[in-house]
């Protein structure tokens, strides 16, 4: 092949790769037939959905933009007041939540990667959303993660409420080998899930607090980088999973003060395939997962399915893909993963954020430069 058409079909496959195409297919899964279309598209790698009360929706881009998306897919302006973001690397505008009593209030809630002294790091702002969807006001920065650090990768950065309106913020550990293993220090927000009061205060009853040396909003430690996490609507328990090196993607119950072994223990090695740290897989004191991924699926976003459009998924856990281009779906038996099955393989996008609709419908947003929101229904 000539040295031009070489550089020609190189740049087409490029363009294909940053190229959103609508999308209206339908798939056969191992328990039901489903319709996947493109809800919306033209998004900067979209990296996370929030359901309004009305059936429309929040969808956060990572380079600094929030917009507002109707029923119908329509794109509102960027929403002004959002926090300037540092987005470099994995940082910038990451994930979206909405207050438990958002009708009442109208608050929103942000998780974006933040420049400062010492270098950047995720902090989490709130807000109050107009009737109108076109602005936040009285925006607060409520948390910080601390020390801040030079690394423009794993923020971690998911948001999630629970049932007595406490948020749970997951938090990496930065990645470089010269400071993640803060994630074992109770002094350091590295490669930790807090527990905070919607205005940033602190609950009395978190694991940690009075102890002397360790951040009282500390609800559980020896995190990598969790980007995927939700409530069990069965037990009221945080889920989450986390991004294991080469190997070793981690599924985990969330205990108050546990420990869940990074970088102590890992089932995966590091990227040059050297062990993570002595190479042990196990600890004395440290938490085993409930269920993980060799080769990885390199998780974000998930849901605990419990519409009405597929009866025969309530229950299962739903789960971004972005190495494995692929929507997890996951059978469980109580706490047990029973089965697993991946969607969308065929489409070969990176699944970023998943959420469920008023009807039990299935949104999932792709990481791409010309990001989607896609739509699951049943077919037929």
């Amino acid at each position: 092949m000539s040295k031009s058409l070489l550089l020609a079909s190189s740049s087409i496959a490029l363009f294909l790769a940053s190229s959103a195409f609508a999308v209206d297919e339908v798939f056969d899964t191992e328990e039901t037939s489903i319709r996947v279309t493109t809800l919306a598209d033209g998004l900067a790698h979209p990296w996370a959905l929030a359901l309004l009360p009305d059936g429309t929706m929040l969808v956060t881009e990572r380079p600094g933009r929030l917009r507002h998306v109707s029923r119908d897919g329509q794109l509102s302006e960027p929403v002004a007041g959002v926090p300037e973001v540092d987005a470099r690397g994995q940082g910038g505008l990451l994930d979206v939540a909405i207050d438990p009593d958002f009708q009442n209030n109208r608050l929103v809630y942000l998780s974006f990667a933040e420049a400062g002294e010492g270098g950047n790091g995720t902090a989490v702002a709130r807000g109050r959303l107009s009737e109108d969807m076109t602005s936040l006001s009285g925006v607060k920065v409520i948390f910080r993660q601390q020390p801040k650090q030079n690394s423009t990768a794993h923020f971690g950065s998911r948001l999630v409420f629970d049932e007595g309106g406490y948020l749970f913020v997951t938090l990496g550990e930065r990645s470089s080998v010269q400071f993640r293993g803060q994630a074992q220090e109770l002094n350091s927000h590295l490669g930790k899930i807090v527990r905070i009061h919607p205005d940033g205060s602190v609950p009395g009853d978190n694991p940690f607090v009075g102890q002397e040396g360790a951040l009282p909003e500390i609800w559980s430690y020896g995190h990598r980088n969790i980007q995927a996490a939700a409530i069990n609507p069965q037990t009221g328990v945080l889920w989450e999973i986390e991004h294991g090196p080469r190997g070793g993607d981690e599924l985990n119950i969330v205990q108050p003060g546990a420990n869940y072994g990074w970088p102590i223990v890992s089932l995966g090695i590091n990227y040059d395939g050297s062990p993570v740290g002595e190479g042990i897989q196990q600890a004395e004191g440290m938490v085993d997962p409930s269920y993980s991924w060799t080769p990885v699926i390199a998780p974000s976003g998930m849901i605990f399915y419990q519409g009405a459009a597929f009866p025969e998924w309530r229950g299962n856990l739903f789960v971004g893909g972005l190495a494995s281009t692929a929507l997890v779906r996951l059978e469980l038996n109580g706490n047990a993963v029973a089965s697993e099955e991946r969607l969308l393989e065929a489409l070969g996008l990176r699944i970023r954020d998943v959420a469920e609709g008023p009807g039990g419908e299935i949104f999932v947003v792709t990481d791409q430069r010309n990001g989607e929101i896609l739509r699951i229904t049943p077919a037929g």
